[in-house]
This record gives C-alpha cells, sequence and structure tokens, in this order.
C-alpha cells in the first residue's frame, strides 16, 4: 500500500468519525461551506455579468 492511499483512508476515516461523534458542528461546518461556495458561484457570475454588459 502506497502512503498516498494510507493518508485517504486516515482522513475518510477521520471525517467519519467528526461526523458521528459531533453531528451538529459538522452540519454547521457544511453549511458554512456551501454558504461560501454560493456567494464565490454568485460573485463570479455578477462579474461575468458585467464584463458582458458593456
Amino acid at each position: 500500500m502506497d502512503i498516498k492511499k494510507i493518508l485517504i483512508i486516515t482522513g475518510a476515516a477521520l471525517l467519519v468519525f467528526f461526523l458521528v461523534t459531533q453531528p451538529v458542528q459538522s452540519a454547521g461546518i457544511v453549511n458554512s461551506i456551501l454558504t461560501t461556495l454560493r456567494e464565490g458561484a454568485e460573485a463570479v457570475i455578477t462579474f461575468v455579468r458585467t464584463v458582458f454588459q458593456s
């Protein structure tokens, strides 16, 4: 087994452990990540619209 595969499996196991032991905090983190991604996408859309309206 190579080191990359071991790190991926370890990371996935830690993620599952965190999700199971602290579901409320996990939901908050996922919600904040999705909000950030949505805001970033909206900013890109606004930029592209502004560029092509000129």
